[in-house]
């Protein structure tokens, strides 16, 4: 079989042919061409079109190329399943949906940024897929630091730290005042943009900002305060649970029910019940 889709792949374009060769055609042939020339060259070359708009191989819905190529395909395998998250997570840039989702972005966008040859970018990348695909299938409950006497000593490594500390620099004073001023209207503020207020790099901003935030990455910390605006909201009746999510900034009530539910432990209408009780 012949498949073609847009040139200069990163996601979902290296993760539907790594998904061909290994679980479908092995002896399947990919070309990459600009994206105005796709459909043309497809029929010229007798090859299937995807991951582009208005063909069957594609995004549907809130899903990518690759969760469609499962389902087409009838793909059961689990680790295939944890693996499209990842994907999705990464393609779509809902990186909340799956950890390794800013990983598999980051090396990818590298990857892409150092190998100017589609085919050889493929075949790099074939490599990372099925590293995640063992990891998926094998190594899940595996941890870097396997001894438990080591994994106690960085516990009480990291607690002394917390107490070493220090005063608190005055970026993060004000960054904490910045995020209070502003997480009820700029519900899409990002570390690229208080960077810039506060005139700190990003890099050092993301690299320390835990520290002096609850341990928390700057996206888990301002998820958190939108699930504690939230929680506020639930407590008056009349605010539906859709309503909600979109008035603390969430895509859909999906996305606000898996990170509500991550951060409290239930879901927000099972947390709504027992809080309108008290």
């Amino acid at each position: 079989m012949k498949w073609i889709t847009r040139e200069k792949p990163k996601i979902d374009r290296i993760a539907c042919p790594w998904l061909i060769k290994r679980f479908i055609d092995m002896d399947a042939e990919f070309y990459f061409v600009p994206y105005d020339k796709v459909i043309s060259q497809s029929k010229k070359l007798e090859a299937i079109p995807f991951d582009i708009i208005g063909v069957e191989y594609s995004h549907h819905g809130d899903e990518c190329t690759f969760d469609y190529f499962l389902k087409k395909h009838l793909l059961q395998d689990p680790a295939l399943k944890i693996l499209a998250t990842i994907v999705r997570a990464a393609d779509t840039d809902r990186h909340d949906l799956a950890t390794q989702a800013s990983g598999l972005w980051a090396i990818s966008a590298g990857l892409a940024y150092n190998i100017k040859d589609d085919h050889e970018l493929l075949r790099q990348g074939m490599i990372i897929y099925d590293g995640l695909y063992s990891w998926s299938r094998y190594l899940q409950k595996e941890r870097h630091t396997q001894n438990p006497i080591e994994g106690m000593f960085l516990d009480v490594y990291k607690k002394f730290l917390k107490r070493r500390k220090g005063k608190e620099p005055s970026w993060a004073k004000e960054l904490r005042e910045i995020i209070q001023d502003q997480i009820d209207t700029n519900l899409t503020l990002s570390l690229a943009e208080v960077s810039k207020t506060l005139d700190v790099h990003p890099s050092y901003l993301s690299r320390e900002f835990s520290k002096y935030f609850d341990d928390l990455t700057f996206g888990d910390y301002i998820r958190k305060l939108r699930i504690e605006k939230a929680i506020k909201l639930m407590s008056n009746p009349s605010h539906s649970l859709s309503e909600i999510a979109y008035l603390t900034g969430f895509s859909d009530q999906s996305h606000f029910n898996r990170i509500f539910k991550k951060i409290m432990g239930k879901n927000p209408s099972h947390y709504r019940k027992t809080l309108l009780k008290k």
